[in-house]
């Protein structure tokens, strides 16, 4: 074949000396640029193969004089990542609720660990976003509505020891008694016309709103304004726990459907909960407290420089 070689005239590059129905074939040099190229991606894999782990083994690969790992990066990661929340969790632990507001940079942390912690224990009955479900007694806490107070407090020991749970001493805890057979059907229908009334959805009745003075104002307020003490809702606005129909009410005056909560704060701890009030307080509904009136709050004053004697 080195005989056929020849230096072809157009290009001026010799052939390798095949040849195919007149048809040859040239031996054209690589360009250097590519083979420099080629040379250092050889000498950059050798230097790898030392440094990096690069052999398969049966059950490892050879670790490199480097000893490094994406296993062992990530494992650092999730250390330092650990260490952060712990921080910032012990943090948290110092803060009394009330004053959660009072650092932003801290409540702003709050409300996002929160966001996640109630997509993953709160959500299944609240909906992702805090609707609620009516109907179904699951109350939104995106609203202005609170059965038992919108301030950071209440939000916190609604959470911490939840609402008609047994064998808990310090849950919420209220009944609406049935009125089954204490009322007749005439009687029944005047009192949830007048309850309908108090929202504006029907006209007032008049024999209802005698009844519903006897047996429904001591909690639900004269004007169906509610009571955050009772955990009785509001009846005179346009959100319903259980329906506004006449059926709906009907049945909540006959048979009573009390809804419950778990108590959060053995479960999740003292951390996690204050990550949840502040989530639910930022919602959109949370309330300011209410400081006491002014003649209450001088009492108070007097009594705390007087050591309360």
């Amino acid at each position: 074949m080195a005989t056929n070689k020849r230096i072809d005239e157009p290009t001026g590059t010799e052939t390798v000396g095949h040849e195919w129905d007149g048809i040859e074939e040239l031996d054209t040099p690589m360009p250097r640029w590519w083979l420099w190229t080629f040379y250092l991606c050889i000498l950059f894999s050798a230097v790898y193969v030392v440094l990096y782990p690069a052999w398969p083994l049966v059950d490892r690969a050879t670790t490199g004089i480097l000893n490094w790992s994406s296993r062992g990066d990530l494992q650092r990661e999730l250390v330092n990542a650990d260490e952060a929340r712990q921080a910032f969790r012990a943090e948290l632990a110092e803060v009394e609720v009330a004053d959660l507001r009072a650092d932003e940079e801290l409540f702003r942390r709050a409300v996002a660990g929160g966001e996640a912690a109630f997509k993953v224990h709160c959500s299944q009955c609240h909906g992702s976003q805090a609707a609620g479900v009516q109907n179904l007694g699951y109350p939104s806490l995106s609203d202005d509505d609170w059965l038992w107070g919108g301030t950071l407090e209440d939000i916190h020991y609604s959470i911490t020891y939840g609402i008609r749970q047994p064998d808990n001493n310090d849950q919420r805890q209220s009944l609406m008694p049935s009125f089954d057979g204490l009322l007749d059907a005439g009687q029944l229908a005047a009192v949830t016309s007048h309850v309908q009334s108090l929202s504006g959805i029907a006209d007032a009745d008049p024999a209802g709103a005698g009844l519903y003075e006897q047996n429904c104002a001591v909690c639900h307020g004269a004007m169906g304004e509610g009571d955050r003490d009772l955990g009785a809702p509001q009846l005179n606005d346009a959100v319903w726990l259980r329906g506004s129909s006449t059926a709906d009410i009907t049945q909540q005056i006959l048979h009573p459907r009390m809804g419950a909560m778990p108590a959060w704060g053995e479960r999740l701890g003292p951390s996690t909960v204050k990550m949840l009030t502040a989530y639910v307080y930022s919602l959109g509904g949370g309330e300011d407290a209410v400081a006491p009136p002014a003649d209450e709050q001088a009492v108070a004053e007097v009594e705390v420089e007087s050591g309360g004697q």
